[in-house]
Parts: structure tokens; sequence; C-alpha cells
């Protein structure tokens, strides 16, 4: 039922941009927060930013802050993430989540939902 789509992911030069799309299906998109989360190649998760229900509160890892903007049409049910000043360091596959607020240091129990994520390369 639920389902969550990435796209937009690509290959793109150090200082350039790329915005990811996650189109959202099977449930009340706006009750919810969203998340995206990613993965460089070796590496484990790493949560990139949070939104809230109605998009009107944001937040950022550190890595991230200042750089990538997260953003929500409710409307639409689509999640955005715009990447800007792309760095070699954020190549990874980009994960659209579903947060189900339940506290814990689980990934699976954290986010019940994911898409199947699109690659972002950043490299020259």
């Amino acid at each position: 039922q639920v389902q969550l789509v990435e796209s937009g992911g690509g290959l793109v030069q150090p200082g350039g941009s790329l915005r990811l799309s996650c189109a959202a299906s099977g449930f009340t998109f706006s009750s919810f927060y969203m998340s995206w989360v990613r993965q460089a190649p070796g590496k484990g998760l790493e949560w990139v930013s949070d939104i809230n229900s109605g998009g009107v509160a944001t937040y950022y890892a550190d890595s991230v802050k200042g750089r990538f903007t997260i953003s929500r049409d409710n409307a639409k049910n689509t999640l955005y993430l715009q990447m800007n000043s792309l760095e070699p360091e954020g190549t990874a596959l980009y994960y659209c989540a579903r947060d189900s607020t339940v506290l814990g240091n689980s990934w699976s129990l954290r986010y019940d939902y994911w898409g199947q994520g699109t690659q972002v390369t950043v490299s020259s």
C-alpha cells in the first residue's frame, strides 16, 4: 500500500546542484514527518534532514546545513530535497523515508517505510 518513489538523482560536478523528489502514495502524506536518509558506499546510514507534517519546521545534519533545503508539497504528496554546493562527500544513495516518531536506535523502527533510493554521484 505505502509507496515512496525517489527520483532526480544523477551525476553532478562538485559545486553543482540537484533536486531530489519523492512521490508518496498509500497513506495520508500530510500527517507525517518525512525524512531524507543517505548511505555512501561502504558507510552506514546517515540521517540528512527532516520536515514536519505541515512543512513549517525543518531540521538538518550539520554536514549539509546551509547547502540543502528540504520541502514538501502536501497537495502533490511530494517531498523534495534541494541540494546546492554539492561536494564529493555527498555521493550516496539517497532514501526518502516516513518518520514513525517511535524513539529508539533502530532505523527500521524510526522510519517505517522507505523508498528504493536514488543515486547521487558528485564527481569531476
